[in-house]
């Protein structure tokens, strides 16, 4: 088929090389904007933009569609869909309208649960069993339309968002080219949005990655390991009578003796460190101070030593 791709991140990119792989003709990848990034604030191109200039696609970066030329030239392209997924751009009615079957979105989770921007990290933090990709067309509403596809997956209790999202990538790059081949021949149904269960995933705010240690040890452990790597589930510790933020990168649910001490105290900082949380205590197994690589708790504590009694 002819296909117009909109993403931007790793998840995108992955798609598209799928994509490409199936034989599929690209009449044009849209992305956002190179954004300066790092020390040099050098413009860093998005991996779906890095993919598509490898492979000698035609590369567009409007910031938006509401220019009746953008969605002119959209429209000249005379594809037969676009595929979207985690493009970062809203898409008007007219520009949903510009090929010839529709625009259809990859979604990272099971509709209507978790419509919008964060939806695997919040599936782990909100302690899911299950979550999964869904193709769906696209209506002008935020993830509404009809789910046409979908596969699923469990999330494992030692399960971060780098691995979660790695692993409905690789799925979400199987399903999309056994959707298109259903699509081309007219058997794919088309499944309306229940109007029950819907939850919607905000994007994480910095303040939100703070951990709060008045929690209970399990939903401190989703809240590590649902914002691992990135943004990074973060805590403050006093060193030289200054606070330093030190990212969480790792955790588990540790069996300690907590006694009576109040949330955010060390409970034990040799090999491991443990931390009381309203209800039991985690294990942060692997940690990172800013300017610093990541390391196993052992080598953390070596390089900033921490004692029992201490508070986080």
């Amino acid at each position: 088929m002819r296909l117009v791709f909109m993403g931007t991140p790793d998840f995108a990119a992955r798609c598209l090389d799928a994509l490409i792989a199936a034989g599929h003709d690209i009449a044009a990848v849209y992305t956002r904007a190179p954004q300066p990034a790092g020390r040099g604030k050098k413009e860093r191109k998005s991996p779906a933009h890095k993919i598509a200039l490898e492979r000698g696609l035609d590369v567009r970066t409007p910031k938006g569609f509401r220019k009746a030329e953008v969605v002119e030239d959209l429209t000249a392209l005379q594809a037969d869909a676009a595929i979207v997924v985690a493009y970062g751009v809203i898409l008007p009615a007219p520009a949903l309208a510009a090929t010839r079957l529709g625009c259809f979105n990859l979604h990272a989770s099971l509709l209507p649960r978790w419509r919008g921007a964060a939806p695997i990290q919040r599936a782990i933090m909100a302690g899911d069993a299950t979550t999964g990709v869904q193709v769906m067309r696209m209506e002008e509403g935020l993830d509404t339309g009809p789910v046409m596809l979908s596969e699923t997956t469990p999330i494992c209790a030692d399960d971060t968002f780098a691995t979660l999202h790695d692993r409905l990538a690789g799925i979400g790059a199987e399903l999309l080219p056994r959707f298109l081949a259903a699509l081309e021949q007219g058997r794919i149904e088309e499944a309306p949005q229940s109007a029950d269960g819907v939850t919607y995933a905000e994007k994480i705010s910095p303040e939100e990655a703070r951990i709060d240690w008045t929690r209970s040890a399990v939903e401190v452990d989703r809240h590590v390991r649902g914002l691992s790597p990135f943004p990074g589930a973060w805590a403050e510790a006093a060193r030289d009578g200054e606070a330093v933020r030190v990212k969480a990168l790792m955790s588990a649910l540790a069996d300690c003796d907590r006694a009576e001490v109040a949330p955010g105290t060390v409970l034990e900082a040799d090999e491991r460190l443990i931390v009381a949380c309203g209800d039991g205590a985690v294990e942060l197994v692997r940690l990172q101070r800013a300017g610093k690589s990541a390391q196993d708790a052992s080598a953390f504590l070596r390089g900033f030593p921490l004692a029992p009694g201490d508070r986080l």
